[in-house]
């Protein structure tokens, strides 16, 4: 099976999730005797010999493409498609895969499965996994078009290297007139490391009493390298940006460590963050629901638990200079 994998960039730097979306397309290659590349737009040659360590060395690049248009991405990747005589296109399934991958499966008339969590099973036909209901239950779904069109949910596979020399090639299709126009760009606010691709996540909810006690949970992000968080509540108060809210109706987040302090764990909170590898709840409510969807779980006071864990990090961090 011939495989192509888009792969995102931010400002000329390769999306991470787009790594684990090449170690996916090459592996399900390798299994079924298939060529697997790889098509990006603007990324610098360094970045794109990145993506060969990942096991694919054909690389399409568009220096043409300036903007992140949907319809625009969408011809290129079909595009890309029809030169490479694609059976399976990947994307991750992020904000760029969740609006292009929909136009390029209705444009190519391919079944499409958004956010698999699996290598796909081609025994029988071909077939992918993916969370249904808030992820309380998986689904195999079957594609049965020529073509087909897959999302994959980040975190969900192990990223596998391989030692491969990129060929890069100059790729600048056709690809018509832009249908969106960027006017203006705006900061969103807030530094760090972007939610979607973070592997460690500090998080917290109204138990912290105000935007004011914000500073320890940055702190302890800070120490971990993690990405800060926050429930809705907390978001729709004004305490915290939109933008960090986790949840059914914010960003749904799948991160090897998921820190929650504060946040009692509502249904809706946990459909955002139950994909994590490992949870940590810290609530004074023994009862708090979250304990229930918890690894570990801390009854006591963030406001004394979370310093101990600052002082924690650091002493284990300067143990091991």
């Amino acid at each position: 099976m011939n495989v192509l994998v888009f792969a995102d960039n931010n400002n000329g730097n390769i999306a991470k999730s787009a790594f684990e979306a090449a170690s996916y397309g090459a592996k399900i290659a390798a299994d079924t005797g298939g060529s697997a590349s790889i098509v990006t737009y603007g990324s610098n040659p360094t970045e794109l010999e990145k993506l060969a360590a990942y096991g694919i060395g054909n690389i399409l690049n568009c220096t043409a493409l300036e903007s992140m248009d949907p319809s625009q991405l969408s011809k290129l990747v079909q595009s890309a498609s029809e030169k490479v005589g694609a059976e399976l296109i990947v994307f991750s399934h992020d904000y760029t895969g969740k609006s292009v991958a929909p136009l390029l499966a209705a444009r190519m008339h391919a079944g499409l499965v958004s956010g698999a969590i699996d290598y796909p099973s081609t025994s029988d036909g071909f077939s992918v996994r993916k969370a249904v209901f808030s992820g309380k239950a998986f689904a195999d779904i079957s594609i049965n078009t020529e073509t087909k069109v897959l999302s994959l949910l980040p975190n969900s596979v192990e990223k596998n290297k391989s030692d491969i020399a990129a060929q890069i090639e100059e790729f600048n299709p056709d690809l018509g007139a832009a249908s969106i126009q960027v006017k203006e760009v705006k900061s969103k606010g807030g530094e760090g490391i972007s939610l979607t691709e973070a592997e460690l996540v500090v998080s917290a909810g109204r138990g912290l009493k105000g935007p004011d006690n914000w500073g320890m949970i940055e702190e302890l992000a800070s120490e971990l390298g993690a990405a800060t968080a926050c429930s809705r509540p907390v978001a729709d108060i004004g305490w915290r940006p939109h933008h960090e809210h986790v949840g059914q109706t914010g960003v749904a987040i799948r991160p090897n460590l998921y820190i929650a302090a504060g946040i009692s764990g509502a249904i809706q909170h946990l459909a955002g963050v139950n994909g994590s590898k490992v949870i940590v709840v810290i609530n004074t409510d023994p009862e708090a629901p979250f304990f229930k969807a918890a690894d570990y779980g801390i009854v006591g006071d963030a406001f004394e638990v979370v310093p101990k864990l600052v002082e924690a990090v650091k002493a284990h961090k300067a143990s091991q200079a």
